[in-house]
Protein backbone atom coordinates (compact mmCIF):
# COMPACT_ATOMS: atom_id res chain seq x y z
CA UNK A 1 0.00 0.00 0.00
CA UNK A 2 2.95 2.47 0.92
CA UNK A 3 4.69 1.76 -2.26
CA UNK A 4 1.38 2.61 -4.30
CA UNK A 5 1.15 6.17 -2.33
CA UNK A 6 4.47 6.84 -3.19
CA UNK A 7 3.96 5.89 -6.85
CA UNK A 8 1.06 8.09 -7.32
CA UNK A 9 3.00 10.95 -5.30
CA UNK A 10 5.09 10.86 -7.98
CA UNK A 11 3.11 10.39 -10.95
CA UNK A 12 0.98 14.06 -9.28
CA UNK A 13 4.39 15.44 -9.23
CA UNK A 14 4.71 15.58 -13.06
CA UNK A 15 6.82 11.60 -12.95
CA UNK A 16 5.45 10.65 -16.38
CA UNK A 17 6.09 12.21 -20.03
CA UNK A 18 2.77 13.89 -19.82
CA UNK A 19 -0.44 14.38 -22.25
CA UNK A 20 0.20 14.35 -25.88
CA UNK A 21 0.34 18.24 -27.02
CA UNK A 22 -3.09 19.18 -29.77
CA UNK A 23 -1.71 19.44 -33.07
CA UNK A 24 -2.11 23.75 -33.45
CA UNK A 25 -0.65 26.28 -35.70
CA UNK A 26 0.60 29.82 -36.05
CA UNK A 27 2.58 32.12 -38.22
CA UNK A 28 4.58 35.78 -37.66
CA UNK A 29 5.88 37.89 -39.51
CA UNK A 30 9.05 40.86 -37.68
CA UNK A 31 12.01 41.47 -38.78
CA UNK A 32 11.97 40.55 -42.31
CA UNK A 33 11.91 37.08 -41.62
CA UNK A 34 8.63 34.75 -41.58
CA UNK A 35 8.07 31.95 -38.89
CA UNK A 36 5.82 29.07 -39.32
CA UNK A 37 4.81 26.93 -36.45
CA UNK A 38 3.60 24.07 -36.25
CA UNK A 39 2.92 21.40 -33.50
CA UNK A 40 1.96 17.61 -34.82
CA UNK A 41 2.40 13.97 -33.44
CA UNK A 42 4.40 15.24 -30.26
CA UNK A 43 7.00 17.75 -32.65
CA UNK A 44 7.14 21.20 -32.34
CA UNK A 45 8.29 22.36 -35.88
CA UNK A 46 9.49 26.00 -36.37
CA UNK A 47 10.47 27.66 -40.11
CA UNK A 48 12.55 30.49 -39.86
CA UNK A 49 12.68 32.20 -43.87
CA UNK A 50 14.75 35.08 -44.31
CA UNK A 51 14.61 37.17 -47.25
CA UNK A 52 16.57 36.00 -50.34
CA UNK A 53 20.89 36.07 -49.74
CA UNK A 54 20.18 36.33 -45.82
CA UNK A 55 21.57 34.04 -42.79
CA UNK A 56 20.71 33.50 -39.29
CA UNK A 57 22.37 32.91 -36.60
CA UNK A 58 22.89 29.36 -34.86
CA UNK A 59 20.71 28.56 -32.02
CA UNK A 60 23.86 27.92 -29.63
CA UNK A 61 24.95 31.39 -30.11
CA UNK A 62 25.39 32.56 -26.83
CA UNK A 63 22.44 34.97 -25.75
CA UNK A 64 24.63 38.08 -25.99
CA UNK A 65 26.10 37.11 -29.07
CA UNK A 66 30.18 36.77 -30.07
CA UNK A 67 31.51 40.07 -28.81
CA UNK A 68 27.92 41.73 -29.17
CA UNK A 69 27.45 40.24 -33.11
CA UNK A 70 24.53 38.43 -33.95
CA UNK A 71 21.33 36.87 -31.83
CA UNK A 72 21.03 33.41 -31.33
CA UNK A 73 17.73 31.45 -33.28
CA UNK A 74 15.09 30.83 -30.73
CA UNK A 75 12.09 28.13 -30.58
CA UNK A 76 11.10 28.06 -26.40
CA UNK A 77 7.90 26.22 -25.89
CA UNK A 78 6.03 27.89 -23.09
CA UNK A 79 2.61 28.07 -20.93
CA UNK A 80 0.60 24.66 -21.12
CA UNK A 81 3.15 23.62 -24.22
CA UNK A 82 6.26 22.16 -22.79
CA UNK A 83 9.58 21.51 -23.89
CA UNK A 84 10.49 17.45 -23.77
CA UNK A 85 13.55 17.46 -25.25
CA UNK A 86 16.15 19.57 -27.03
CA UNK A 87 16.19 21.56 -29.73
CA UNK A 88 17.42 20.43 -33.09
CA UNK A 89 17.95 22.35 -36.36
CA UNK A 90 17.22 20.74 -39.76
CA UNK A 91 20.70 22.85 -41.20
CA UNK A 92 24.34 22.82 -40.13
CA UNK A 93 26.26 25.61 -38.27
CA UNK A 94 28.71 27.45 -40.52
CA UNK A 95 31.61 29.83 -39.70
CA UNK A 96 31.26 33.49 -40.36
CA UNK A 97 34.37 35.64 -39.94
CA UNK A 98 33.32 38.95 -40.40
CA UNK A 99 35.90 41.15 -42.64
CA UNK A 100 38.31 43.11 -40.37
CA UNK A 101 37.44 41.33 -36.46
CA UNK A 102 38.93 38.50 -35.43
CA UNK A 103 35.99 36.62 -34.47
CA UNK A 104 34.37 33.48 -35.80
CA UNK A 105 30.49 33.52 -35.49
CA UNK A 106 28.31 30.20 -36.26
CA UNK A 107 25.49 30.72 -38.63
CA UNK A 108 23.15 28.46 -40.76
CA UNK A 109 23.86 28.79 -44.20
CA UNK A 110 21.58 31.29 -46.17
CA UNK A 111 17.44 30.46 -46.56
CA UNK A 112 15.38 28.88 -44.29
CA UNK A 113 16.02 26.97 -41.09
CA UNK A 114 13.57 24.81 -38.88
CA UNK A 115 13.95 23.92 -35.79
CA UNK A 116 12.23 21.21 -34.32
CA UNK A 117 11.49 20.50 -30.52
CA UNK A 118 9.93 17.38 -29.00
CA UNK A 119 6.77 18.74 -26.74
CA UNK A 120 3.86 17.36 -24.68
CA UNK A 121 1.07 19.21 -23.20
CA UNK A 122 1.29 21.12 -19.51
CA UNK A 123 -1.34 22.92 -17.50
CA UNK A 124 -3.32 25.62 -18.93
CA UNK A 125 -4.93 26.01 -22.17
CA UNK A 126 -2.80 28.79 -23.86
CA UNK A 127 0.13 27.41 -25.60
CA UNK A 128 2.92 29.49 -26.93
CA UNK A 129 6.29 29.26 -28.04
CA UNK A 130 8.96 32.33 -27.79
CA UNK A 131 10.65 32.96 -30.96
CA UNK A 132 14.43 35.21 -31.49
CA UNK A 133 16.44 35.56 -34.37
CA UNK A 134 18.19 37.87 -36.38
CA UNK A 135 18.88 37.90 -40.47
CA UNK A 136 22.00 39.68 -42.09
CA UNK A 137 23.39 39.68 -45.77
CA UNK A 138 26.96 40.07 -46.82
CA UNK A 139 25.69 44.17 -46.60
CA UNK A 140 23.23 44.19 -43.86
CA UNK A 141 21.55 43.35 -41.13
CA UNK A 142 17.69 43.36 -40.22
CA UNK A 143 16.17 44.49 -37.11
CA UNK A 144 16.58 41.45 -34.46
CA UNK A 145 13.43 39.93 -32.84
CA UNK A 146 14.32 39.00 -29.20
CA UNK A 147 11.58 37.08 -27.38
CA UNK A 148 8.75 37.62 -29.27
CA UNK A 149 5.88 35.38 -27.60
CA UNK A 150 3.62 33.99 -31.01
CA UNK A 151 0.20 31.90 -29.39
CA UNK A 152 -0.82 28.69 -31.48
CA UNK A 153 -3.95 27.88 -32.21
CA UNK A 154 -5.85 24.43 -32.88
CA UNK A 155 -6.00 23.15 -36.14
CA UNK A 156 -9.53 22.50 -37.04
Amino acid sequence: MKRLAAFTAILALGGCAGAPAPDMTARHEAGGVTVVLAVRAGLLTVTFTPPEGFHLYSMDLPAGGVDGIGFPTVARPGGALVADGPATADRAVTELRPAGLDLVVPVYPDGPVTLTVPVRAGDGDRHEVTVGYAACSANACLAPVTDESVVLHNID
